[in-house]
Parts: structure tokens; C-alpha cells; sequence
């Protein structure tokens, strides 16, 4: 068995941080039933990278990662028969996750109170951007909205240049850890008091611990801080320098005066080491650019693996800068199923991502691609809520399942 075998999730959840919440919980056995729609899709279907370059709403290699090894079932909320669906799926549910702006579940009656008083043991999750309440809770958009809002975008860049911000909608990627812990908490909270909970998830706040140095800074000595590029307070050198080929880097950081002075027997360059302009770090931070070129003059006429090989095995931080195609090619990545092969009715064999931790006893199990539209439509109402072939046939003429 896998730990959340008994677990039954109702989710509808959408885009990217939702998903990435419910993803976790199949992939160590809940039973996650998602709600869609064919008259309104999901956003993160029209993203790519799609599967041979072809745009289409099942081969989006961001919606097959982020919702493989659910079941899928097509409703139009807006249907009174729709309604009456998912009430009986929050019956049968022990979590329902939502990740639409506050207003959205009330305006359909499927916020927390309304449900509770169907399930009174419920536990819920409402993931958006701001969160379900203060000035800010209507504010509608994606993970980078949400980095802009909560400052990451003023810290990232050079201070020469306009905010540059962190790569990708960040809020999105860091949500879903929370998410699930939030979830997992909930569950085992009920298993010891029968009590259901609601749990309010802000993706800006969740994202806010990465930046509490700054946060500190600010409040307690009113320092407000800009992007500084690759440099580092507390670290010199540290940067990415230009390696043998076209457009090939290498990362190198010292946090201490021994790893400098590796790093100037490894380049060959003990005169540096013996440097009054670079003895300490202090030396260093004040002379870092002069020292940034001595260290790329080096760097260039070495490939970038020769020199992570060289600096690690002499104990000094350094990685070569992976393309996105080294990444998929990377051995350490997939020898722990980083990428994984799942078949698909439409795509045929397609790629998506593993899980994102391994358990040693009870490892990740993806069952299966992500859905299309009402894949498993008759499956859920059927074998899920026993509802027979009369019924099933007058919700497809009422247009519920749409």
C-alpha cells in the first residue's frame, strides 16, 4: 500500500500551483477525481512545451506533468445537475482542493461553509494568489504576479539595469510544496479529533520565507535591497564564468579564504593567493570585479566540466551551467526517474516529470497519464457514486457533463 491509498481528493484545481498540490497526493496513492470543464479550459493546456512540437490541449508537457494519475470528469458548474454532482463527490471526499480567486467558489455555493454543512468532518484547501482575505484577495494572476508583489522581482538583476525577476511564474513552484504538507497535517489532525479544517493558502505568502533575510534587513535596520547580480555578501569570488565553446559557463563560489586558496593552486595562480587586493574576503568584495576577470581569463580556455571536475575534487564549490537538454540527459537525474515514459491514448509514449521525493518503503506509484476532458467521466459516476445508466444518460442531456 501506499500512505494516502485511503485518501479521497475533489479537485479543482487549475493552472500550475493547484495542480502541483494534488499531483503529490496521487502520487502516493490518493484517489484524486478533478473537475474540468470542456467549455472553459485549463489554462495550463495551452502551455507548452508540447508533445513533437504540436500545439494541442492534451499534449501540453506542463498540464500532463502537473495532473498525471488522476481521474478526470467534465462538468459545467454552471448546471444546476453539476451541482448536485459534486455534493455527492464532497460526500465521498475527504479533501477538496480549489485554487480559483476567492469569489468563485461562493458565486457557484461551493465555498467551505456551504460544503461543511454536507460534510461537517471536511477538510479544504483554497490556494490562490493573495489569498482568501485582506485589500489584495481579488487580485487575480499567475506565480510571476505573485514574485512581483511579494519583492522577489527588485532583488533579481543588476543594479544597473531594470528588475529582471526569477525565471518562470516562481509562486507557482513553491505553493505546492506547502500545499500538500497543509493537507497532510489537516488529514492527521482529523484522524485524532474527527474535526475537519480549511485551510487558506496565499501563494505570495507561501514563497515570502525565501526572502527573510532581506525581510529582517528591512525591518530591522530600514535597508531596502536591490538586484546585485551574481555577486554574494558573504562569498568573493562568486559568479558564472565563460568556459571553451559557445555560450558554455561555469559556476565557482569561495565562502572561505582556504577554498580561495585552493582555488589559486588549482588555476595555478599562488601569486594571487599572497595578493594584498585579494588576501581576505573583505579584499576580495572590494576588488571583485578585477577579480572576476582574472578568474574568467582562466576559466575560458577549459570546458566546463573539465573545470567542476578539477575545482570539486579539490573541495571548491562549482558546477558546469546545464542547457535544457543536458538536463534531460542528465545521469544523476535519471537514475532517480527525474523523467519518466507513460503511455497515452492520444499521444501514444509521451514524457513527464517523476515525483518529487522518494520514500524509501513506500515509493511514488504514477498509475497513469494525465486526463483528457471527461476521460473518466462514466468511471466516477458510476463505480465512484453508483449512479446508474438513467441517470448518467439525463446529466449528458441536461449538458452537465460538458
Amino acid at each position: 500500500m501506499l500512505p494516502l491509498d485511503d485518501v479521497k481528493v475533489l479537485d479543482f484545481m487549475w493552472a500550475l500551483a493547484g495542480p502541483g498540490t494534488t499531483r503529490t497526493l496521487a502520487d502516493y496513492g490518493a484517489t484524486v477525481v478533478r473537475i474540468e470543464s470542456a467549455n472553459r479550459i485549463d489554462g495550463a493546456r495551452t502551455v507548452g512545451p508540447f508533445h513533437r512540437n504540436k500545439p494541442s490541449h492534451d499534449g501540453s508537457g506542463l498540464f500532463g506533468t502537473y495532473n498525471a494519475g488522476k481521474l478526470g470528469l467534465s462538468l459545467d458548474l454552471r448546471k444546476p445537475q453539476a451541482r448536485e454532482v459534486v455534493l455527492d463527490l464532497v460526500r465521498w471526499a475527504d479533501v477538496v482542493c480549489e485554487s480559483f480567486s476567492p469569489k468563485a467558489m461562493r458565486a457557484w455555493g461551493l465555498d467551505y461553509e456551504s460544503l461543511r454543512a454536507v460534510k461537517p468532518d471536511l477538510i479544504m484547501l483554497s490556494s490562490c494568489l493573495m489569498g482568501q482575505s485582506g485589500p489584495l484577495s481579488g487580485f487575480v494572476g499567475f506565480g510571476n504576479m505573485a514574485a512581483a508583489v511579494s519583492g522577489f522581482y527588485n532583488l533579481c538583476g543588476w543594479p544597473d539595469r531594470p528588475p529582471s525577476g526569477p525565471f518562470g511564474a516562481y509562486t507557482d513552484y513553491v505553493a505546492p510544496r506547502f500545499g500538500a504538507v497543509s493537507v497532510l497535517a489537516a488529514l492527521e489532525y482529523r484522524r485524532r479529533t474527527g474535526k475537519g479544517q480549511y485551510i487558506d493558502q496565499s501563494q505570495a505568502e507561501s514563497a515570502l520565507h525565501f526572502l527573510a533575510p532581506t525581510l529582517l534587513d528591512c525591518a530591522i535596520n530600514a535597508r531596502t535591497e536591490q538586484g546585485v547580480g551574481n555577486d554574494d555578501s558573504n562569498c568573493a569570488p562568486h559568479g558564472v564564468y565563460p568556459a571553451r565553446g559557445d555560450d558554455r559557463w561555469v559556476a565557482i563560489a569561495c565562502p572561505t579564504d582556504e577554498v580561495w586558496r585552493r582555488l589559486c593552486s588549482v588555476m595555478r595562480s599562488d601569486d594571487l593567493a599572497s595578493d594584498a587586493n585579494f588576501a581576505t574576503l573583505a579584499d576580495r568584495l572590494r576588488n571583485r570585479r578585477q577579480l572576476d576577470q582574472l578568474i574568467a581569463g582562466w576559466t575560458k580556455g577549459l570546458a566546463a566540466d573539465e573545470i567542476e571536475t578539477l575545482l570539486q575534487s579539490a573541495g571548491i564549490p562549482a558546477a558546469a551551467l546545464k542547457d535544457s537538454r543536458q538536463v534531460c540527459e542528465d545521469n544523476q537525474l535519471a537514475s532517480r526517474g527525474y523523467l519518466i515514459e507513460v503511455e497515452h491514448p492520444v499521444l501514444g509514449k509521451t514524457v513527464i516529470e517523476g515525483p518529487r521525493f522518494l520514500l524509501s518503503r513506500t515509493p511514488a506509484r504514477i498509475p497513469g497519464p494525465a486526463p483528457t476532458i471527461g476521460r473518466d467521466s462514466q468511471y466516477v459516476l458510476e463505480s465512484i457514486l453508483g449512479y446508474d445508466e438513467q441517470r448518467i444518460s439525463d446529466l449528458a442531456i441536461s449538458g452537465a457533463l460538458q
